[in-house]
């Protein structure tokens, strides 16, 4: 008889981004009850969840939003300000009104969640990892969920130092440090620790050309991050005929902190299949995450 492994694969072909990886994760059967009950830990507020079902190019996937305090938010999908793109911004403003009336149709019993007797961090963008690494051991996530995310925000703050001249302790996150990237990162961290992942195989990455906009200003892509984290983990890039980011810089890390194999197995057996949808509308691409959990025949 063989011995099974559990298993997660990911198809890079449409990129990567924190919240297309929990949406494919709570796809593929991680709990949204869990994940809430372990994010209400967290000591940062000015956030809420919002776990709905979007159709990306005919595709049904899930879809995992942060929703920000109007303090805290920020350009992410804003697709105008990313690009310089008027035509995208009418774009992005009819999905959002389409996207937005989805969520109070569907999801009108999500709740702020309750930070009572925490401490709560100060409301910023700019944190260094000595912070962020504050805000993930003061919650009460398990040790799994907490070591994956501090390999992950490790690697972020390696290749940021790197793309700036500083050391990993000094250097500053921007966008990564933001309250919706912290939410993101945990919330995978959370999902994998569910669903009992230990191996996770990406073979590459599709990603697009082009330039976008960032704290820094206009970058090409990919941006300085990301390029140091494919090159710190060795992950081959496919370019796809996109004009836009695919693979965000927490995407990246998620892959360069967490990947155990760049090879498919010779053999598996699909157990459960999970898309996660992107927030960003391009041409080109379907704008999902595909993830597999399959059993390997060792």
């Amino acid at each position: 008889m063989s011995n099974h492994q559990h298993t997660l694969i990911i198809d890079g072909t449409s990129g990567i981004s924190g919240d297309m990886t929990v949406a494919a994760l709570l796809d593929l059967g991680a709990s949204e009850e869990h994940l809430r009950e372990q994010l209400a830990t967290l000591p940062v507020d000015g956030f809420t969840i919002a776990v709905t079902r979007a159709n990306k190019h005919g595709i049904d996937a899930c879809d995992f939003d942060v929703q920000l305090a109007e303090e805290l938010e920020n350009h992410d999908h804003d697709m105008a300000w990313l690009y310089g793109n008027e035509a995208a911004a009418e774009h992005m403003h009819e999905h959002e009104h389409h996207h937005h009336d989805h969520d109070e149709h569907e999801h009108e019993h999500c709740h702020e969640h309750d930070h009572e007797g925490h401490h709560h961090a100060h409301h910023h963008h700019h944190r260094s990892l000595a912070d962020v690494t504050a805000i993930i051991d003061g919650s009460r996530l398990s040790d799994g969920a907490k070591r994956r995310a501090l390999a992950i925000f490790s690697v972020l703050a390696d290749a940021e130092a790197k793309a700036h001249g500083k050391t990993p302790e000094t250097v500053m996150f921007h966008e990564v440090g933001a309250v919706d990237s912290i939410v993101d990162v945990c919330s995978v961290a959370i999902c994998l620790d569910d669903l009992g992942i230990e191996d996770i195989v990406v073979e590459s990455l599709s990603e697009g050309h082009g330039t976008i906009r960032c704290a820094h200003g206009l970058m090409p892509i990919p941006v300085p991050a990301v390029v140091n984290l494919c090159q710190a983990g060795n992950i081959a890039l496919t370019p796809a005929p996109v004009a836009g980011e695919l693979v965000t810089p927490t995407g990246a890390a998620i892959v360069t902190a967490l990947r155990t194999s760049e090879h498919l197995p010779a053999r598996y057996h699909i157990e459960a299949v999970g898309y996660g949808a992107g927030k960003r509308p391009y041409e080109g691409c379907s704008g999902t995450l595909r993830c597999l959990l399959v059993d390997v025949d060792a």
